[in-house]
């Protein structure tokens, strides 16, 4: 594991994947932030432990590439806990996913 700095981008991306954003893409689309920032900071992300990765399989992407999904460590909600003290706005960074109401 490696020791990593805590920056309003790393919040962003935690923040995204907490609130069900799970792949590089995805987060892209939500935050704003350009794939040149992302995908380093997944990287990073992964290798200081805060995130845990799966690839889908090639049956589940279908026609298009596999997906790596992230999902957040009990050290990444640690650290998503000290980013959202840390930075207020992220708070209001992320929108939350729209729920249908059935």
């Amino acid at each position: 594991m490696t020791k990593l700095r805590l920056t309003f981008t790393t919040g962003v991306v935690l923040q995204s994947i907490s609130q069900g954003h799970r792949y590089g893409f995805d987060i892209m689309d939500v935050s704003g932030l350009p794939d040149g920032t992302v995908y380093p900071a997944l990287r990073r992300l992964e290798d200081a432990g805060m995130l845990q990765s799966e690839w889908e399989s090639a049956e589940e992407a279908s026609k298009r590439p596999p997906r790596c999904y992230y999902g957040l460590t009990p050290a990444g909600e640690e650290m998503l806990a000290a980013a959202q003290s840390r930075f207020r706005a992220l708070a209001g960074a992320i929108a939350e996913p729209d729920v249908e109401a059935g």
